[in-house]
């Protein structure tokens, strides 16, 4: 199922949701490749290749999982900049935050991610989120 695998960057500034994260794919076995930067600056940086090299995240079978409360460059900031740019504007992107405002959630939309789910508060129902994303998101068809 080698062709299965979804690189997955996670963008996340706090660190106890990155280890939440971890801990979720420790203990439900999902051994998709988990790359993580702290904030969209990072997080563009990874995505592209520099000086002939290929980018930290493969180019294939990404998915995203954004924050948007972050210092430096937002998620929502993040979204304009990947979303303008010709090689990464169709990478698939899920918001994964706290925020619960209408016009955040709205804009998101409008910079066609593929979903906005509020963080869980418990362990349990976040790594429920995990293992539902990464069900779903193995099951689809990605370039």
């Amino acid at each position: 199922m080698e062709e299965r695998v979804i690189n997955i960057l996670l963008v996340e500034d706090d660190e106890v949701d990155v280890m939440n994260v971890k801990r979720a794919f420790k203990k439900y076995k999902i051994t998709n490749p988990l790359y993580v930067a702290g904030n969209g600056i990072e997080a563009f940086e990874m995505l592209r290749s520099h000086d002939e090299a290929p980018p930290e995240v493969p180019e294939t079978r990404r998915l995203i999982l954004l924050d948007l409360n972050m210092p430096k460059m937002n998620g929502i900031e993040f979204l304009h900049r990947i979303r303008d740019d010709e090689a990464l504007k169709r990478t698939p992107v899920i918001v994964l935050t706290t925020s619960d405002e209408d016009r955040d959630r709205i804009e998101a939309y409008n910079l066609n991610v593929a979903g906005y789910i509020l963080k869980p508060v418990t362990f349990a129902n976040f790594a429920e989120v995990m293992v539902a994303l990464n069900k779903y998101w193995t099951l689809c068809e990605m370039p």
